[in-house]
């Protein structure tokens, strides 16, 4: 039985790390979960010990887990943590061929009646191929990835980007249990609306 060692961390999230070094096993919890139940407490020492160990973690532990993130308090508590410590790197909307705030614009007057309030915009740091944008509900800010800012790329592209982050604050993430459904039917659906949506998905695919 090794060293244990364990220290709680004023994390922007939930995040749980756990090491084992020269026979002293640290592991680092969030704040946020310090008067969290027993039981739950307990399914994520499986968790952890599972990842660290490379051995499966029995659904049951998993669940229990989710299912305590998922309430409601718990993700209200979760979300003014991480706008009071997390960092968010939001550049604007101008780019060097592209502005987001005229795409943004123009797609809220062509789909949404020109009735969505406007988030921040802004562009990534890298010219990300694997993350080419997001939502951040925490911060409302929509970013997008920078291989689009190019001459060379088609605007459709890019346009289908910013339609989908787009849809994300009008189907906002939805809380079943212990699942996080971030794709609805309904979601799905209204993404395939998009004008000349299988083309410009093959655009995507060129990036």
């Amino acid at each position: 039985m090794p060293q244990i060692a364990i220290e709680w961390r004023k994390y922007a999230s939930v995040n749980s790390s756990v090491r084992l070094e020269q026979g002293c096993m640290s592991i680092k919890i969030s704040d946020l979960l310090q008067s969290c139940p027993a039981p739950v407490m307990e399914a994520l020492a499986f968790i952890l010990l599972g990842k660290m160990y490379r051995k499966a973690v029995s659904k049951t532990h998993v669940r229990r887990y989710n299912l305590y993130l998922n309430r409601r308090e718990m993700r209200r508590d979760m979300q003014l943590v991480k706008q009071a410590r997390g960092r968010k790197f939001i550049s604007g909307p101008e780019g060097k061929v592209y502005d987001l705030a005229e795409v943004f614009g123009d797609l809220n007057e062509r789909y949404f009646n020109g009735m969505m309030a406007r988030p921040q915009l802004g562009w990534s740091r890298t010219r990300s191929s694997r993350l080419l944008g997001h939502f951040d509900p925490c911060h409302n800010a929509i970013i997008i990835s920078r291989i689009f800012d190019q001459s060379k790329v088609e605007k459709a592209a890019l346009e289908l980007v910013m339609y989908h982050e787009m849809l994300h604050l009008k189907f906002p993430t939805e809380y079943r249990g212990a699942r996080r459904c971030i794709h609805s039917a309904e979601f799905k659906a209204a993404e395939k609306e998009f004008d000349g949506w299988k083309e410009a998905r093959e655009l995507l695919k060129r990036l």
